[in-house]
């Protein structure tokens, strides 16, 4: 029996599943680690390896990482990090985008103070540039370790750097910039890199014929794990904020929308992100409260109460204002129709999303997999099917290292054109 390894260091844990040839899960293990911290990435990596049961080791077949997109490191030519990790959410690099502004006229991902690429020009300033040979996301780091080959990345973690996934190359403006030959090569998620190192083998007593394979970013890992592989699947996570992600065959990028379009193959996600969601459900009710009140909500019913939960002003997705004011008056005297109506608000902000995008020029939704807490709410699953006119189900797995291991085992199979 061949085994396959997943492993996901998300924004807060780290959680490492093994699946067999049928996809079933066998093992999984979750722990904390520190995203600031370096070297707790390194001993919470060698901690997944150690503790896994030996009836694995000797079986397991290929292994796929995945990490937070744009937590970003810069290395030396033994891969040792001249810095510590430059985390998802840093802005420092802001001081770059007016650079880029003058270089790319479109609107682009890159443009963001957050991006990859602003942290990359940030760092060209520092002194230690001088000693720096690769430029590296969390997931690829980590998968250098296990294989030992520097200057390795996949074309999801390397999409907010500047690679251009439709034509599988960095542009010309990237290429020209001082900082070029720093960026990784590109390959695939799931590209077969290299075998685990000796040194890896022998220590954890793992077959040395396991294969390290280029991974992902947490984000795509999650998708994978839904079980999503047709063109007009969609998957809703309804989490503290409300993420839509979108499959279909065209690339579709809006920044003013925060819009964008990650490559899966012959495929493309397009995703949008409001700041509606689960955190407005909290600042109201407990889980208990929710799960308790749902009951007494009518799904098939519409509340008659006009609202846009939000917690503060602003939104992004569909709706692009900054000055976007809250609707959640009024507040009805009865717990359970005042949770209707917010209940009833954000699925009325995930109908506007899918509409929105399919506006845009992406494919029309067909069914909608819902992962996140708010997954587990039945009724809200009935109200969002109602004002959505599609099926929604459940993601049977929802866990992205569960997402990692299927990348570990079949790559991008499913998202290849006919």
């Amino acid at each position: 029996m061949k085994y396959f390894l997943g492993i996901d260091f998300g924004t807060s844990g780290a959680r490492g599943i093994v699946i067999d040839q049928n996809e079933k899960i066998q093992y999984q293990q979750s722990l904390s680690y520190s995203i600031e911290n370096i070297e707790s990435w390194k001993l919470t990596l060698e901690k997944i390896l150690k503790e896994l049961p030996q009836c694995f080791k000797k079986e397991l077949s290929s292994i796929a990482i995945d990490g937070t997109s744009s937590t970003v490191l810069l290395c030396d030519l033994k891969g040792k990090p001249l810095d510590s990790p430059i985390l998802y959410n840093d802005n420092r690099g802001s001081q770059e985008i007016p650079l880029l502004e003058a270089i790319i006229t479109e609107p682009h991902l890159v443009k963001s103070s957050t991006s990859s690429l602003v942290k990359l020009l940030w760092w060209s300033h520092q002194k230690y540039i001088t000693d720096a040979v690769c430029f590296l996301h969390q997931a690829d780091w980590l998968g250098f370790l296990l294989h030992g080959k520097l200057g390795i990345s996949d074309y999801n973690n390397s999409l907010k750097l500047g690679y251009d996934a439709e034509n599988l190359c960095y542009p010309i403006w990237l290429k020209n910039l001082p900082i070029a030959h720093l960026l990784p090569t590109v390959v695939y998620p799931g590209t077969p890199i290299a075998n685990i190192t000796n040194e890896i083998s022998s220590k954890y007593d793992i077959s040395g014929d396991c294969l390290v394979v280029a991974g992902t970013t947490d984000s795509i890992a999650a998708f994978l794990a839904s079980g999503v592989h047709q063109v007009g699947d969609a998957v809703s996570s309804l989490g503290s904020t409300l993420v839509l992600k979108l499959l279909g065959q065209k690339n579709i990028n809006n920044s003013n929308y925060g819009i964008y379009s990650h490559r899966l193959g012959d495929y493309w996600l397009t995703g949008g992100a409001s700041n509606s969601g689960g955190a407005v459900l909290k600042e109201f009710f407990s889980i208990e409260q929710i799960n308790n009140l749902s009951r007494q909500i009518d799904p098939n019913t519409e509340s008659g109460l006009d609202y846009y939960p939000l917690l503060k002003i602003g939104e992004r997705f569909p709706i692009n204002d900054p000055f976007f004011a809250p609707r959640l008056t009024p507040q009805p005297e009865s717990p359970a129709y005042f949770l209707h109506g917010l209940l009833e608000g954000i699925a009325k902000i995930e109908a506007k999303g899918y509409k929105l995008l399919e506006s845009l020029g992406s494919t029309t939704a067909n069914r909608v997999y819902t992962a996140g807490g708010g997954a587990k709410n039945l009724i809200w699953l009935q109200m969002r099917e109602r004002l959505l006119g599609i099926p929604v189900l459940i993601s049977p797995q929802t866990e992205a290292a569960y997402g990692a291991a299927l990348l570990a085992k079949n790559g991008f199979l499913k998202f290849l054109a006919p």
